[in-house]
């Protein structure tokens, strides 16, 4: 129910009731008895507590409207992340999301690091060609050409043309925390 996901996003974000109050304007003892489902929270109080959890005010309703699970192509929320790839998440924020669903323009000469976590990727490159690397298998992928693999497994890509590459993204586990979603 709500209370519960008052709860778990505030958890999420480590926040005591009475942090999440002074964030809020909310008192402590309101908020405590709106988590145990014991009153609930008028629509202004719900919008207040949507801008100091950072959710979308859809966060706390029940059943998925078009917003909260539609991404159009013109409001795809950036990634704040400070590199040359630009990043749009694609995910909703579902409660417990457990993959992130990433497109990424990747500009000429760009270049990932190795890496290697728990989890699967799958790619697609939509546009461009993109050089990938995984495990002892290297392969250049054109668009339409897709991988899926283990995450433990060493892998990169780089973009060695001079054009940009935009690539489609999709791991598990989410690794992508809410505050770096920028709506817009």
């Amino acid at each position: 129910g709500m209370g519960a996901r008052i709860q778990h996003r505030r958890k999420q974000l480590g926040l005591t009731l009475s942090e999440l109050g002074a964030r809020s304007g909310l008192s402590a003892p309101f908020l405590s008895q709106a988590e145990r489902n014991q009153t609930v929270p008028s629509i202004m109080s719900l919008m207040a507590l949507a801008k100091a959890l950072n959710v979308d005010l859809q966060y706390f309703l029940e059943s998925p409207t078009e917003r909260s699970i539609v991404c159009r192509a013109k409001e795809r929320p950036r990634i704040r992340i400070n590199s040359p790839v630009t990043f749009y998440d694609l995910s909703s924020s579902l409660i417990h999301r457990m993959m992130d669903a990433i497109l990424m323009e990747i500009p000429p000469g760009h270049e990932f690091p190795t890496d290697q976590r728990d989890g699967e990727e799958f790619v697609m490159v939509l546009k461009g060609r993109l050089r990938s690397r995984v495990g002892e298998i290297e392969t250049v992928l054109g668009p339409g050409d897709s991988l899926h693999f283990n995450s433990q497994l060493p892998h990169s890509s780089r973009n060695e043309t001079k054009s940009p590459v935009t690539l489609l993204y999709v791991g598990t586990p989410s690794v992508i925390g809410e505050e770096t979603r920028d709506e817009g």
